[in-house]
């Protein structure tokens, strides 16, 4: 959706009440196109941590003008749904996909599939489509940690 006021009015219809009964919520999942008014935004709260740090910040519900309790998380679902085709990403969902340049890291950027960060299901699927593997997903990790260790374990004996 294009703007807090449509997610608003969506609540109202979805809750009941009148959407002025939802805005500051969806006011303050897209408070973040103050810095950045393109669908990236979404990357600091349309996600699972985001909803229920919106539960954290508003409390556990809301009474809306017709007298209905709407659970804040309700709302937080509604809102990120409607802007991520249908899915409730995770924070890891966005942060994984997270191109990393060199001014992020200070000292060097650790390109190994098998860090936490990285998705080593998609390296994987590229070895695979690149005729580097055969393997099997588990087997391929359990492949690449290995060679991971013995190359630290080669560059500390250097």
């Amino acid at each position: 959706m294009a703007h807090p006021l449509h997610h608003a009015e969506s609540s109202a219809r979805k809750f009941g009440g009148v959407p002025d009964d939802y805005q500051f919520v969806h006011d303050w999942f897209d408070a973040s196109k103050e810095h950045l008014a393109i669908f990236t935004h979404r990357a600091h709260r349309h996600h699972t941590l985001g909803i229920f740090e919106a539960e954290r910040l508003f409390g556990r519900s809301l009474t809306n003008s017709a007298g209905r309790v709407v659970p804040i998380r309700w709302i937080g679902e509604q809102h990120v749904r409607e802007d991520c085709q249908g899915r409730i990403p995770s924070l890891a969902d966005w942060l994984g996909r997270i191109q990393p340049e060199p001014w992020m890291a200070n000292g060097g950027i650790n390109n190994d599939p098998t860090q936490i960060g990285s998705d080593p299901r998609a390296a994987w699927i590229e070895a695979v489509a690149n005729h580097q593997t055969i393997l099997g997903f588990e087997d391929w990790l359990l492949k690449v940690s290995v060679e991971h260790v013995q190359h630290r374990q080669n560059r500390a004996a250097a």
